[in-house]
C-alpha cells in the first residue's frame, strides 16, 4: 500500500475465487455500473481501478481480478503479492465453489502480506432458491478465520458497493495518518567542546 499523500491511498486489491463466483461481474458492477448475464471467464487476469472518496481520504484501488480455472493458479501469487485488501469470492448456488474459497483463504493466510485484509463474500444472493451454501455456514468460517463476511448479488448490485467501502473504511484506518520515519535531531555540543567520532 503506497501512501502518495496526506488524503491518498494508492491500493492493491486483488479478487480469488472459483471460476463462475461472479469475480469479474462484482467489479464490473461496482467500476462501472453494469451487469451483463453472460461475462466471458477471466484469462490470466484483468486490471481495473477506481476511485472512492471517503471524508478526507481518498483511496485509488488497482483491483485485480484472477481467473478462477485451476490452469491459472500458478498466476495468482503474482497478483496477490503485495496486496493491502484480497476478497475471496464463492457462490451460494455451489458447494464446492465455497470448498474452494476455504484453499484460497488458506494460501492467503500461509502466503499473503500478513496485515492484509480479507474479505469472504457469498456472491449470487439473488438466486436463493439455488442456495447450496447457507448464510450461517459462510459467515461461521469467516468468523474463525478472522475475515470479514458479506452477502452479494453482482446482479441486483446488493452490498457491492458497501464491499468496496468498508474495504476503503479498513485501509484507510490501517494507513498512518503521517508520514513515519526517523528523525535526526543535531546533538548539543558539550561544554563547548565539538565530539568526534572514537575521541
Amino acid at each position: 500500500m503506497a501512501r502518495t499523500s496526506n488524503k491518498n491511498i494508492q491500493a492493491k486489491l486483488v479478487l480469488l475465487g472459483d471460476m463462475g463466483a461472479g469475480k469479474p461481474s462484482l467489479v464490473l458492477r461496482f467500476v462501472k455500473g453494469h451487469f451483463f448475464d453472460f461475462q466471458e471467464s477471466t484469462i490470466g487476469a484483468a486490471f481495473f481501478t477506481q476511485v472512492l472518496s471517503l471524508n478526507e481520504t481518498t483511496i485509488k484501488f488497482d483491483i485485480w481480478d484472477t481467473a478462477g480455472q485451476e490452469r491459472y493458479h500458478s498466476l495468482a501469487p503474482m497478483y496477490y503479492r503485495g496486496a493491502a485488501a484480497a476478497v475471496v469470492v464463492y457462490d451460494i448456488t455451489s458447494s464446492d465453489s465455497f470448498e474452494r474459497a476455504k484453499k484460497w483463504v488458506q494460501e492467503l493466510q500461509r502466503q499473503g502480506n500478513p496485515n492484509l485484509i480479507m474479505f469472504l463474500v457469498a456472491n449470487k444472493a439473488d438466486l436463493e432458491e439455488k442456495r447450496k451454501v447457507g448464510n450461517e455456514e459462510g459467515e461461521l468460517y469467516a468468523k474463525e478465520n478472522g475475515l470479514t463476511f458479506l452477502e452479494t448479488s453482482a446482479k441486483t448490485a446488493q452490498n457491492v458497493n458497501e464491499l468496496f467501502y468498508e474495504i476503503a473504511k479498513r485501509l484507510a484506518k490501517a494507513a498512518p495518518s503521517r508520514p513515519t520515519g526517523m528523525k535526526l535531531h543535531s546533538r548539543p555540543q558539550e561544554n563547548g567542546r565539538r565530539l568526534f567520532c572514537c575521541s
